[in-house]
């Protein structure tokens, strides 16, 4: 005669009962039997909403994703011989995908013979984490591979979270009344 322990659609433990007893008592709460733990002897068995326990754990699993983060890595190239104004905006540029807290990986990517000469990227790339050394931090230090020298930084805080039109929107009427 095959048995079941059984618990309660509260939590309650019913105790070890027949089968037939199980899907009688959940016919008459008008609730589903399912088996929670299989591999135990006897199985465990519990009375509950099945539709409604499905929903819900889809409900958990989509707020799990939602509170994730996304890393996002972007790159920069620069050239050894970068001019002093281009370098100035690649710089803006890499401070700006570290502001919206994205890592950011820089590439220096040598040709002919500025391959025989590694320590102007490598000195470029130092004075580039210098620069932004207040909002970053060197995760991958300079690292030649092959024609490229790369170097990825990482942002030191987080980014400030973004207001969207439900909160602009309530704290309007507390500025106007102060």
């Amino acid at each position: 005669m095959p048995e079941v322990r059984l618990v309660g659609p509260n939590g309650e433990q019913v105790g070890i009962v027949r089968i037939e007893d199980a899907l009688r008592l959940a016919q008459d709460a008008d609730l589903d039997l399912v088996e929670v733990a299989g591999q135990a002897r006897p199985p465990v068995c519990k009375l509950m909403d099945y539709g409604k326990f499905k929903y819900e754990s889809a409900q958990k699993a989509r707020e799990s994703r939602r509170n994730q983060q996304l890393t996002v890595i972007k790159e920069q190239k620069l050239r050894p011989k970068i001019d002093k104004h281009d370098y100035e905006t690649k710089r803006g540029h890499v401070r700006r995908f570290l502001e919206g807290g994205n890592k950011v990986k820089v590439t220096i990517m040598f040709r002919g013979r500025e391959q025989s000469r590694p320590e102007l990227g490598y000195r470029l790339l130092q004075r580039l984490a210098e620069d932004i050394g207040d909002i970053a931090v060197v995760e991958a230090a300079p690292k030649q591979d092959g024609r490229n020298m790369t170097m990825v930084l990482a942002p030191t805080k987080k980014p400030a979270p973004r207001k969207t039109a439900a909160t602009a929107t309530t704290d309007a009427p507390a500025e106007a009344e102060a």
